[in-house]
């Protein structure tokens, strides 16, 4: 897959998973704003900002981490066929994630538990930060709960494992954190109206049917590879 479609990808999985997001961050961004009080005159928009602009820091830290130990040991001799079955294997959790944001299979869940391990160490940390006071705990807080155990964030992350490149990996990590950013950020306004959209059985059914697609269409490119 030619690599402005991954990245495209990687971006409305993050979109079309933000029903995803939301159940699983909601929490959190309104909990941003409770150390504000009402009548200061201050705005939450800052608050989302810095803490919007962690998390994605922290997914594209761990994009460029599983990237580069991928790059690393692509250049061993013994290891480097093992980068073919790495993209074949990232195009499966694609259609996997699909099938996710659909509503159709819920697999992705046992590694969502398999994640609580770390979760559980950084967990009572990010408690010091709430109630947040300032856009630089947001921030912080951001960069922690970019560690929270979620499948569509580690189904994008086994995909940066293929790409052999910690920059690539990065990338690919930041533009699915980008697609994340609109419905996290419109919650306290539009979060009723978008969730409720969101949540329809249609869109959910197109947005997994267009992940899947793209998987599909991987899997074609690849098998071609192959054949060559």
């Amino acid at each position: 897959m030619p690599v402005e479609i991954s990245y495209l990808t990687a971006f409305i999985a993050g979109l079309l998973g933000g029903v995803h997001c939301l159940g699983m961050c909601g929490g959190i961004v309104g909990a941003l704003t409770f150390g504000i009080k009402e009548g200061s005159g201050k705005s939450s928009l800052p608050y989302l900002i810095a803490y919007n602009s962690g998390r994605i820091m922290s997914y594209t830290l761990a994009g460029v981490l599983v990237g580069g130990i991928s790059m690393l040991a692509s250049n061993l001799p013994i290891l480097h066929n093992i980068q073919f079955g790495l993209q074949i294997f990232a195009a499966l959790f694609m259609i996997a994630l699909g099938l996710y944001i659909g509503g159709w299979w819920f697999g992705l869940r046992k590694i969502e538990k398999a994640g609580s391990v770390i979760w559980k160490q950084i967990e009572p940390i990010s408690r010091r930060f709430i109630p947040v006071k300032s856009p630089f705990q947001a921030f912080i807080l951001g960069t922690l709960w970019g560690w929270l155990p979620c499948g569509l964030v580690y189904t994008i992350l086994i995909w940066s494992i293929s790409t052999g490149n910690a920059i690539e990996g990065g990338l690919l990590m930041f533009s699915f954190g980008l697609g994340t950013l609109p419905l996290l950020l419109a919650m306290g306004v539009f979060a009723t109206s978008l969730s409720g959209f969101i949540r329809k059985n249609w869109v959910r059914a197109l947005a997994g049917g267009i992940i899947i697609a793209f998987g599909v269409f991987s899997l074609f490119n690849l098998s071609i590879r192959m054949q060559a």
